[in-house]
């Protein structure tokens, strides 16, 4: 498709409301024409941040760097070798980290794909990832569904990436500028960005949760991403967003305290044997510490060793 033909076609379709509500390409070419005042047939690059601002952007976002930078180098020892850019933005679309070949940097830099530049759909148009964080979702941009006609030799697949509490904090993107990669690839790609996206954001969850325990809600779409975070008396402290949506849990909930039983909606015998089974527990892991030394597990939980054999005979603990 030629550019004229491009911005014809952007033109004619943004203008129809039908259009926009039914795709979400042509929802954010209209964006761009309405919000952010653009018109497909300008020749522009992405707002390049001066380096106090981005230096600032780097340390606001240093956790998310460094937890990501060996999921960007496995990604990119897969990807890289097929011309393809990887780039590390934050929630505001600045490109804090890159990956890329030395002999396809030019073209990519033409382009404005390098850290500092802010890849917003306000900055520069229906792009991954400026629209992967305007939609929250990820998505796939593809050649002329960019807005700018200057835009349309790239491919862009992109997923948003979320914080402990469930809120888009990063982006991750795989762009290229290889005129010879089809849908099908890029297919493959979107889904090499969704599952490193993924690991990412297990890896801050986990990171955010330190001394908790870390459980997979199994009956949840994704099982992989919905997480919870449980701590010593089996109250969860933190929810992933697949476990918030899986578990119809919110930040008011877990601030008060949700026993991890009852998010999961997990069978019990009767509403009293909490204390029952919590005892019992006790006991089964005293008596695993201790290798099955009863009397030293008695005298770890402060109990005699009668006693130790009373409760041991009233849980059916052996």
């Amino acid at each position: 498709m030629s550019d004229i033909q491009h911005i014809e076609r952007v033109y004619s379709l943004a203008k129809q409301g039908s259009a926009a509500a039914s795709s979400p390409v042509v929802a954010s070419w209209r964006r761009c024409m309405v919000m952010h005042s653009m018109a497909p047939e300008e020749r522009r690059l992405p707002f390049h941040l001066d380096d106090a601002a981005f230096r600032q952007a780097l340390e606001r976002s240093e956790l998310l760097v460094n937890e990501a930078r060996g999921e960007l180098d496995r990604l990119f020892q897969t990807v890289g070798k097929a011309g393809c850019c990887l780039i590390l933005s934050d929630e505001n679309g600045i490109a804090l980290d890159r990956r890329g070949t030395v002999g396809d940097e030019k073209d990519f830099k033409t382009v404005g794909l390098w850290p500092g530049n802010v890849w917003t759909e306000a900055s520069v148009g229906t792009n991954g990832i400026g629209t992967a964080l305007a939609d929250e979702r990820s998505v796939t941009i593809y050649r002329d569904q960019h807005f700018l006609a200057t835009n349309i030799g790239l491919g862009c697949t992109t997923s948003p990436i979320r914080d402990h509490q469930g809120r888009v904090t990063a982006a991750l993107d795989i762009s290229t500028c290889r005129d010879d990669l089809n849908e099908m690839t890029m297919s493959i790609l979107a889904q090499a960005v969704r599952d490193t996206a993924g690991r990412i954001e297990t890896n801050l969850f986990r990171r955010a949760f330190p001394g908790a325990r870390i459980i997979m809600v199994p009956h949840a779409v994704n099982p992989t991403n919905a997480l919870l975070a449980v701590d010593q008396d089996d109250l969860v402290v933190g929810a992933t967003r697949a476990a918030r949506l899986a578990l119809q849990l919110d930040d008011a909930q877990i601030m008060r305290g949700v026993p991890a039983a009852d998010a999961l909606q997990e069978a019990r015998a009767d509403e009293g044997s909490d204390l029952f089974e919590a005892e019992r527990a006790a006991l089964r892991r005293m008596l695993s510490r201790t290798n099955g030394n009863v009397s030293q597990a008695a005298e770890l939980l402060g109990i005699s060793r009668a006693t130790m054999h009373r409760k041991m005979k009233k849980f059916s603990v052996h």
